[in-house]
């Protein structure tokens, strides 16, 4: 038998060395080095006409017989499947592409197996032929949340298996349109001897997945587990590797769930979608700026409406602020849903350009909602917001306010503004106030009054003329 070897993995670029470092030569991260026992060759590697994916197996990639040009290359309408979420058809770039690889991470209960299965049961009602493989949960208990979500028909079967090479062989006999991994963690290869979830296990068992999904068409959805940081497990190539990176984002005590995209070769990386979870699963958000302002208060100081983007899409919020005088010579600064240190010099700026002695105060900053956002837009409504709690004085609850602050106090100007703007108006909105640079390139709509401001004092003396 041939002797093991142990080598070393850079958990964030999958770099291998057969020493330990402190520092990964590649990438130059600190602490990343991760021992495992290297795969054997026939795994790693690959010789011949493909690579085999368990003892006695066939072959599922050969070798294209010529290179072709570009004209070459046909793309039908058949190759793009929708989800039968548009929330979701949205992120992943108007529906999944036949052969795909698509990564799911999120937070413990976020709901990924649970969207996933109502993926599994839309294909099926399309009459696509769907596999669900879990490593996590038996048959029971796949059909007792199978049946929370609603009736099931079509060719959807379901597998309970870990080891990765009889998995292989299923596809290889079953041929299904798409394939859902639940989770990536838990799978094995029998060649390499780590533990299921190390970075050897993880990155081959990908490999071959990936391996699967490319040469025999197949839609192939991963679901992978998060660490404490928020980042999927295991080494970062696994990211580099798949072809859509997905991530639910929001409480799991809350009733919203938000899928962001953070890697996508088949569409934009700036769409969300917003779900709502409800006793029978994930129900989308239509109109995710009607859901985020539900509840505002009325006549509340600190309390800002805001227009940001997302993508092509407007996104309706609320920031909140609260400022309270400190009783220890350090402010206390706390931002939930934004960026802490934009806060910081946005405070800044109000204290050397309006004169506002904000370091006697606490402040507290807040997007309703759950939602994160760091557009420069956001900069307007947090500096309005701050200004309006400090000196007790309410924003109109029917104005909406967006632009980016430079730290001499202007206004700059931000894209897409006439979008924001009939968003506003279509949720009952009669004032904007907007950077003067954007107001002079839009008209403004009927039902709706345009403020253009090109400074925070004129923006703070519109508060104080109210």
């Amino acid at each position: 038998m041939a002797k093991s070897r142990t080598t070393f993995f850079c958990s964030e670029c999958g770099y291998e060395s057969t020493k330990w470092s402190g520092q990964c030569p590649a990438c130059k991260a600190w602490n990343t080095m991760v021992e495992a026992p290297s795969a054997p060759a026939r795994i790693a590697g690959t010789r011949g006409k493909g690579v085999p994916l368990a003892q006695g197996g066939s072959a599922f990639l050969a070798p294209s017989e010529r290179p072709v040009t570009i004209d070459e290359i046909s793309i039908e309408e058949e190759d793009r499947t929708s989800t039968g979420f548009g929330e979701l058809d949205r992120v992943l770039g108007s529906g999944i592409v036949r052969g795909s690889l698509v990564l799911v991470g999120g937070d413990p209960g976020i709901g990924k197996s649970t969207i996933l299965l109502q993926v599994c049961r839309n294909l099926a009602l399309q009459g696509k032929k769907v596999l669900y493989i879990s490593g996590e949960e038996s048959l029971k208990q796949i059909k007792l949340r199978a049946l929370r979500i609603g009736k099931i028909t079509g060719p959807l079967e379901f597998l309970c298996e870990t080891n990765l090479g009889k998995i292989a062989e299923v596809i290889q006999v079953t041929k299904p349109d798409a394939v859902v991994i639940d989770s990536i963690q838990t799978m094995f290869i029998e060649e390499v001897t780590s533990a299921p979830g190390s970075v050897s296990q993880v990155r081959e068992c990908t490999n071959v997945l990936m391996q699967v999904a490319k040469g025999e068409g197949i839609t192939t959805f991963i679901v992978g587990h998060v660490t404490k940081e928020g980042v999927v497990a295991g080494p970062r190539v696994l990211e580099h590797m798949v072809d859509t990176v997905l991530y639910f984002e929001g409480d799991r005590f809350a009733s919203y769930r938000i899928i962001r995209s953070v890697k996508n070769r088949f569409g934009s990386t700036n769409e969300i979608g917003v779900f709502e979870m409800r006793e029978d699963g994930l129900h989308e958000v239509e109109n995710p700026s009607e859901f985020m302002l539900d509840g505002r208060p009325e006549d509340a100081s600190g309390s800002v409406a805001a227009c940001l983007m997302e993508g092509t899409r407007p996104i309706m919020l609320e920031v909140q602020a609260l400022t309270s005088r400190t009783n220890f010579g350090m402010p206390r600064r706390v931002a939930a849903g934004t960026d802490y240190n934009r806060v910081n010099v946005l405070m800044a700026v109000l204290e050397k350009r309006c004169r506002l002695e904000l370091s006697q105060y606490d402040a507290y900053v807040n997007i309703a909602g759950g939602l994160r956002m760091n557009e420069p837009a956001l900069d307007l409504a947090l500096v309005m917001a701050l200004s309006s709690s400090c000196e007790d004085v309410p924003v109109d609850t029917k104005t909406v306010v967006f632009g980016e602050v430079g730290l001499s106090g202007e206004v700059r100007s931000v894209s897409m503004a006439e979008q924001r703007v009939r968003e506003a108006l279509k949720l009952g909105f009669d004032r904007c106030i907007l950077p003067a640079s954007n107001l002079r390139k839009i008209e403004a709509p009927a039902g709706i009054r345009l403020v253009g401001v090109r400074n925070v004092r004129e923006a703070i003396g519109l508060l104080k003329a109210e």
